[in-house]
């Protein structure tokens, strides 16, 4: 299953009715449900109302560029 590939990981999860949660983890997947932990919160979410998951990546620091005296 593709989402157990996911446990452990930053996501965020769209839904089908357009909303979605963030900034939380994949803890435990099984065949019907997916269990998300964020800061507040244990959500068990039935795979049947999921649309998408992003994996959360940190954004990259581009080294600063300039001139100092």
């Amino acid at each position: 299953m593709m989402f157990k590939s996911l446990e452990g990981k930053e996501v965020t999860i769209h839904f089908i009715d357009g909303s979605s949660v963030t900034n939380g983890k994949i803890e435990e997947v099984d065949d019907q449900s997916v269990r998300y932990r964020d800061e507040f919160q244990i959500l068990y979410i039935p795979i049947s109302s999921i649309k998408s998951v992003a994996v959360n990546t940190k954004e990259r620091q581009r080294p600063r560029v300039g001139f100092s005296q």
